[in-house]
């Protein structure tokens, strides 16, 4: 059977099922019917060496002689037939197929009249409408009506069956007839149409000066069902004579190479069971695309590479959230080491990771993924990020040290395309910011508090190639001045709120105060936004350069979606003990201590020995580099000035 309520973007298709041979074979309900032909040949060499070209005009002769007999005309699922030609390799589980729909190539001087309309122009709603009604009406009895004939009566529109043509039409000569298209172009019919053609030339060509033709397609989505891109052809009939012999036919199916060429499965895959779990961990997405999000592109999310730094509860939960969304290729970072109260936070650990010292947590999360999933491609790294505000030192081997794993976390940053933030303290993640705004990589940042959680996509820069054609620039302005749209490429980072520069954020802080102390639900949510906002950035046009959506004035409940999983905002702010989420949206502050234009232009040419001063120098290093130190004192220079003006203070 095939069907003519597919989405815009999705071949036509034709379903086989295992009941095919059934005699009482019902279509499952608003498919058509469609009769055919199996050849299973028993070598592949019969298979290569059958003659393509007689087997389907064997099954063109069938339908010719159903045209002609008139069977056509009382059972029109006789002009929708295929043709099958199978061979099956048992031993290596190879199965080869090759379709093909037969269709009588119409006469050369039948053309069209107009260009092709949808019905949405050419008819009004109430038409539409009673075109719907009285086709439901027409395929009471359970059997869908594949080609039909169709009447205007002012805004009534009534259908009839083939067969009764007749005492449809009368004398009239201006007649519109119906098919069921599966074709989803929105310019060309489908495959059934030529048959069709065929049909009417041989039987009532005489009878017709004005020949419309309705591609009828009949989609319900969300459950409203929508007729309105059906399509409306007007033929020129004028030239054409009645057709008296078979004419040729052409059908056989194109392979996945745009090829005419048989295709193939390979089930051997299916008796491995990790093939095997492939298959059903993508199955949930693709059904997510086949029926809900034809959009949705699949491949890009299965192909980026995601660098998680932290594999703590958010490092845990982000990563099994990954792999719900088919993400095959992670790599965990962490330079710590499983302890006692790990397991029932963070969902990846057990108690055996917490024995003897504890398990490498980074290495243990990576193992644990394989176990759930062996198809991904999880990496382990034990690495010290080196931080502002927790000096590395002064002697030759602390220097040494600190560069490898400066160039370590460079060489991570480049093999990958998406950037997860999840560690503990403010200072881990600036290092990696300003890698990551230099490279131009996507970057996604979460971080707890007790009972709260931020959520956010740090700007990234557009190409070289863009600023230099007038594309834009980079430059963060003083202030906003676009309202409250802001491009991707202008979003702030992580530090862009800040005006201190970061540091040694666990300075004489008690054990208490050390520990992350948050409610344990709040984790799983904020892991979970993080990865959404990562997939809705990959799946809109501009990727990491989208604007941000924001909640500002209740703008998110009416703007249009651009990514078809909706929303792309900036940041999410969410309140768990109201429960209630924000979306504001930043720009980037032209004196933030990550992803300035001053210290990315320090950090490309200085490298290593900008950073190495940066980790060994007070937090005013950077501050004194941006401009935040000036800043500083001319705020406290306007607050002097503005306390002298106030005549009531003595």
């Amino acid at each position: 059977f095939y069907y003519n309520g597919d989405a815009p973007g999705l071949p036509c298709r034709m379903s086989l099922e295992f009941n095919a041979f059934d005699e009482n074979y019902k279509s499952p309900p608003r498919c058509c019917l469609s009769y055919g032909t199996l050849h299973n040949l028993n070598t592949m060499e019969a298979f290569k060496e059958s003659d393509k070209k007689a087997l389907v005009d064997g099954v063109a002769q069938q339908i010719w002689a159903d045209i002609t007999s008139g069977a056509a005309v009382q059972d029109p699922t006789l002009l929708a037939r295929f043709l099958l030609l199978t061979f099956a390799d048992l031993k290596k589980y190879h199965y080869y197929y090759w379709f093909a729909f037969p269709a009588l190539c119409y006469p050369d001087n039948l053309t069209m009249a107009t260009e092709p309309v949808t019905i949405k122009t050419a008819f009004s709603e109430k038409q539409i409408s009673s075109l719907q009604q009285s086709y439901d009406t027409l395929c009471e009895g359970g059997k869908h009506v594949g080609f039909f004939l169709v009447r205007r009566d002012g805004d009534e529109m009534k259908t009839g069956h083939l067969r009764d043509w007749d005492s449809f039409f009368g004398s009239q000569r201006k007649v519109t007839v119906g098919f069921c298209d599966p074709c989803t172009l929105d310019r060309h019919p489908g495959w059934p149409l030529r048959n069709l053609l065929a049909l009417i030339a041989h039987t009532w060509i005489d009878r017709i000066d004005e020949l419309e033709i309705l591609c009828f397609r009949d989609r319900v989505r969300e459950g409203v069902r929508d007729s309105s891109h059906s399509l409306l052809l007007q033929v020129n009939t004028g030239a054409v004579q009645r057709l008296t012999e078979c004419p040729k036919c052409v059908g056989w199916e194109k392979n996945q190479k745009g090829r005419l060429g048989p295709r193939m499965v390979n089930l051997s895959a299916s008796m491995d069971p990790t093939r095997l779990a492939e298959s059903a961990v993508d199955l949930n997405l693709k059904l997510m695309r086949w029926r809900l999000l034809p959009s949705l592109e699949l491949d890009r999310i299965a192909g980026c590479r995601c660098l998680l730094l932290g594999s703590g509860t958010l490092g845990c939960n982000v990563a099994r959230c990954l792999l719900g969304w088919g993400v095959r290729t992670m790599t965990l970072v962490d330079n710590a080491r499983g302890s006692y109260s790990n397991p029932v936070r963070q969902s990846l650990f057990e108690f055996e990771d917490c024995l003897q010292g504890g398990k490498s947590k980074s290495e243990a999360a990576a193992e644990k993924l394989k176990r759930i999933f062996p198809g991904v491609n999880a990496t382990g790294v034990t690495l010290s990020i080196p931080m502002p505000g927790h000096p590395v030192g002064t002697s030759e081997e602390a220097i040494s040290q600190a560069r490898q794993d400066v160039q370590r976390l460079e060489d991570l940053m480049a093999s990958h395309d998406a950037v997860f933030l999840l560690m503990d303290t403010r200072e881990s993640r600036w290092l990696p910011t300003v890698m990551a705004a230099s490279k131009r990589k996507l970057v996604i940042n979460a971080a707890l508090g007790f009972d709260t959680y931020m959520v956010c996509r740090h700007g990234v820069k557009l190409p070289p190639s863009d600023q230099a054609t007038g594309g834009g620039t980079d430059a963060a302005p003083m202030h906003s001045t676009m309202g409250r749209v802001i491009p991707g490429h202008m979003l702030g980072c992580y530090f862009c709120n800040d005006v201190v520069a970061p540091g040694n954020s666990t300075r004489d802080r008690t054990l208490d105060q050390q520990c992350t102390v948050t409610r344990p639900g709040i984790s799983m949510v904020a892991a979970a936004m993080a990865v959404e906002l990562l997939v809705s950035v990959l799946q809109h046009p501009d990727g990491g350069q989208a604007s941000a959506d924001t909640s500002a004035k209740d703008d998110h409940l009416m703007s249009d979606y651009t990514s078809p999983l909706g929303l792309v905002p900036h940041q999410l702010r969410g309140f768990l003990s109201r429960f209630h989420t924000v979306l504001p949206a930043s720009i980037r502050f032209n004196r933030c201590t990550a992803c300035s234009e001053l210290v990315l232009q320090k950090y490309e040419t200085a490298g290593f020995e900008f950073l190495l001063e940066a980790f060994n120098s007070p937090s005013s290093f950077l501050e004194d580099l941006t401009g935040l130190t000036q800043l500083h004192l001319e705020t406290q220079e306007a607050e002097i000035w503005e306390l002298s003006d106030d005549e009531d203070i003595m």
